[in-house]
């Protein structure tokens, strides 16, 4: 069977995705708006490479005008593409709260960026219906070498905001490649809802407290959120106006997947293992 996957964008976790599923295998090319490198399209050009793609991964976000790739290369989704994933967002789901939500949860988004996601997984949707099978990740906030809160503490970026009870659930970016390969492998008949998250979500206090005893330095001082909201961006004002916890029970089911990484301590771990 020929294995030919499209990963459209080359982010943190799109270069994870494309270098497993080429370890796996694959036949990859991947979408840039920067230099083109082997492996690599311009985004502008990617139409024109997709006829012979079996499989496609969309990890750019959607701006005003909605999912760049179907605005821009919809026309020319190939006839022979038998399966598309779309990273989206856990934020679709909307404040809870604090309670569960799972992937047979409603959809109810707060913030505009994740009613632009939601409207993107939509599009997702019309695009697939009767052509091919669509997997639509919600991912938590994702993490891994260079992008943890390890990082933050050595940097002295770190703080250590205290919201008692609310709760953020995470994702280290291994698992986001090894959920595609898995999900890819066992493809849904029509459309299915993955939650890729950690099976712990926990305080972000709590996450920078551990960085710091792994590191062997002091933890950040504590900072009561009502004060810290403040001097918050905007943008970390509407991540910490939500909270919820994600349930990724049917999802490790459906992918025959335990994470690599079931917690921030376990990734953590692994990151200061490797240097990173």
């Amino acid at each position: 069977m020929n294995k030919r996957l499209m990963v459209v964008g080359l982010g943190y976790s799109g270069a994870v995705v494309a270098a497993a599923a080429a370890a796996d295998g694959w036949e990859v090319v991947s979408t840039t708006r920067g230099v083109v490198g082997p492996g690599q399209v311009a985004f502008a050009q990617a139409g024109a490479a997709l006829p012979g793609i079996t499989h496609l991964l969309m990890t750019a976000p959607p701006g005003e005008a909605g999912d760049p790739f179907l605005a821009t290369h919809g026309a020319a989704l190939p006839g022979g593409l038998r399966w598309a994933g779309y990273l989206s967002t856990t934020g679709v789901y909307g404040d809870r709260d604090g309670g569960w939500v799972d992937e047979a949860t409603a959809p109810a988004p707060g913030q505009p960026r994740s009613i632009r996601r939601l409207g993107a997984e939509l599009a997702w949707r019309e695009a697939a219906s009767g052509r091919f099978a669509l997997d639509l990740f919600r991912v938590a906030g994702i993490y891994g070498p260079g992008r943890s809160v390890l990082d933050d503490v050595r940097s002295g970026q770190a703080r250590r905001t205290v919201k008692p009870g609310h709760a953020f659930g995470r994702i280290h970016v291994a698992d986001i490649g090894r959920a595609v390969l898995a999900a890819m492998a066992r493809p849904p008949l029509r459309v299915r809802v993955l939650n890729l998250t950690d099976d712990e979500p926990a305080e972000s206090a709590v996450v920078v407290a551990h960085g710091a005893t792994l590191l062997g330095v002091p933890p950040p001082p504590e900072r009561d959120y009502a004060q810290a909201a403040a001097g918050m961006s905007d943008m970390a004002r509407s991540f910490w106006s939500e909270n919820r916890r994600v349930s990724n029970v049917a999802t490790k089911a459906a992918l025959g997947l335990a994470w690599l990484y079931p917690t921030y301590r376990e990734g953590l771990a692994a990151i200061m293992r490797s240097g990173g």
